[in-house]
């Protein structure tokens, strides 16, 4: 770029002297500046454009992997509460179903019971009398046996009446039989007592078996119950954890992807407008020269020795002005670079 100024520089001096040459100059630095202002501002539309771009699809897919994460994150709780209410109503169902059947155990058995105790005391009392009446028949036989055969002998003998033999008789026959139903009905109420007491110890101890059979169902179903509601509620915890810990895993991996993506678009667009603008200086560079050239061939050099300074001072001036222009413009498309790069990598961090 430094021969194609000297030579620029040389052509402009040797054939400077013409008001046409110092037009085509003053031509040539507007549309220097010109094409290198619209360079300039197209570099940095182009920057804003893709860094707007690149925020804008990061943040989009940050709140997207967010909402979906809450939403899953949501769907994972619902199910872990309706799990629990449910185990619970079905430990209290079984609960109470348990205690119904207890109840209703306890019940029957007391029903027996009583049932029982009712039959045998039916029982023993048909069969006391019963026996009483076997007891006063036979009595009675037996008196009526005694009294014949103790009259039969009692005529015999002469010495006492039949009256007094008779009358001993059946006195000595009815004390028998008192003391013989006496004895009987003892015995019969004693043996009830007996099979009474018996029966309500026995059912007492059936009672007692299967309220603590019942009472260990309870105590093994609730225990059962708990573990399971435990392990399930354990269960859906660690999967929320997994689903978390996997939604936050994928967010990290989306935004470093598109961060990646990000910074090497705005790398290409960086070099591909730098390139543009490196190109494009050379054309305009080109430009001045050949339009220097081509007003400086028009006319023949007719200037003074002042007229050919002020035109080397002008024509140094401009040249000076392009390369500012040319600095600025690669100076903004760098500082554009790194502005991005920074803001990438604070959003990263």
């Amino acid at each position: 770029m430094s021969k194609v100024v000297v030579v620029a520089v040389v052509n402009v001096v040797a054939v400077a002297g013409e008001v046409r040459v110092r037009v085509a100059v003053v031509l040539v630095v507007v549309v220097v500046v010109v094409v290198v202002v619209v360079v300039v501002v197209v570099v940095v539309v182009v920057v804003v454009v893709v860094v707007v771009v690149v925020v804008v699809v990061v943040v989009v897919v940050v709140v997207v992997v967010v909402l979906v994460a809450v939403v899953v994150v949501i769907v994972v709780v619902v199910d872990l509460v309706v799990v629990v209410v449910v185990v619970v109503v079905v430990v209290v169902v079984v609960i109470v179903v348990v205690v119904e059947v207890v109840v209703a155990v306890v019940v029957v058995v007391i029903v027996v019971e009583v049932i029982v105790v009712v039959v045998v005391a039916v029982v023993v009392v048909v069969v006391v009398v019963v026996v009483v009446v076997v007891f006063v028949v036979v009595a009675i036989v037996v008196a009526v046996v005694v009294v014949v055969s103790d009259s039969i002998n009692r005529r015999r003998d002469s010495n006492i009446s039949s009256s007094c033999s008779i009358s001993s008789s059946i006195n000595s026959c009815i004390k028998l039989v008192v003391v013989v139903v006496v004895v009987v009905v003892v015995v019969v109420v004693v043996v009830v007592v007996v099979v009474i007491v018996v029966v309500v110890v026995v059912v007492a101890l059936v009672i007692v078996v299967l309220i603590v059979v019942v009472v260990v169902v309870v105590v093994i179903v609730v225990v059962v119950v708990v573990v399971v509601v435990v392990a399930v509620v354990v269960a859906v915890v660690v999967a929320v954890v997994v689903v978390v810990l996997v939604i936050v895993v994928v967010v990290v991996v989306v935004v470093v992807v598109v961060v990646v993506v990000a910074v090497v678009v705005v790398v290409v667009v960086a070099v591909v407008v730098e390139a543009a603008a490196a190109s494009i200086e050379e054309e305009i560079v080109i430009l001045a020269v050949a339009a220097a050239s081509a007003a400086a061939s028009i006319v023949v050099l007719s200037l003074s020795s002042s007229e050919i300074v002020v035109v080397v001072v002008v024509v140094v001036v401009v040249v000076v002005v392009v390369v500012v222009v040319l600095v600025v413009v690669e100076a903004s498309v760098t500082a554009a670079s790194v502005v991005v790069f920074l803001r990438l990598w604070l959003t990263i961090n």
